[in-house]
């Protein structure tokens, strides 16, 4: 079985995952690994690594997975929110809706990633301008949570996953 791993990474952390995958499965059988691309289209099976944008994945992603008909397809991605499998299966889920009814899914992985310091300032701004804000105080808290991830077991994690599949 042939496959490329395609992936969007905003902060290192979806690219981290790609990377991960590519060192646990098989070496010569790996088509491509990059960012979207054609070439990529080569194989039988995709991986498509994405960062969560806005409870989905990003523009330039979501485009490549729309034409991706025919295709055995496997997602993974970060998330710099979130600590549950249903919130993570909700991304997975429009994520997935960007596939061409052909394709068939194998699966999808998830996981936190760290966020950049410029929404951690956000969050400061917000709790600066109202101390009693518990919203602002959550996000700060959830951004200081998430500051080690992906961390080595998620890795575990991602890699026992694609080879289950």
């Amino acid at each position: 079985m042939t496959y490329s791993i395609v992936y969007s990474s905003r902060t290192g952390n979806t690219r981290m995952l790609a990377e991960a995958l590519r060192e646990a499965l098989p070496r010569e059988d790996c088509i491509y690994f990059g960012e979207p691309d054609t070439k990529a289209l080569e194989a039988e099976t995709i991986y498509l690594g994405f960062w969560t944008d806005k409870g989905s994945c990003d523009e330039k992603m979501a485009a490549f997975l729309s034409g991706l008909g025919g295709k055995e397809i496997a997602l993974f991605g970060t998330a710099g929110f979130g600590k549950e499998d249903a919130y993570f299966e909700a991304i997975l889920g429009r994520v997935k809706e960007h596939l061409p009814a052909d394709c068939r899914y194998l699966g999808g992985f998830m996981c936190p990633g760290k966020m950049g310091m410029g929404i951690r300032r956000r969050y400061e701004a917000m709790l600066e301008a109202n101390p009693e804000d518990s919203r602002a105080k959550m996000l700060l808290e959830n951004f200081d949570a998430v500051l080690d991830r992906p961390n080595d077991q998620d890795l575990e994690a991602l890699t026992n996953w694609a080879r289950s599949l």
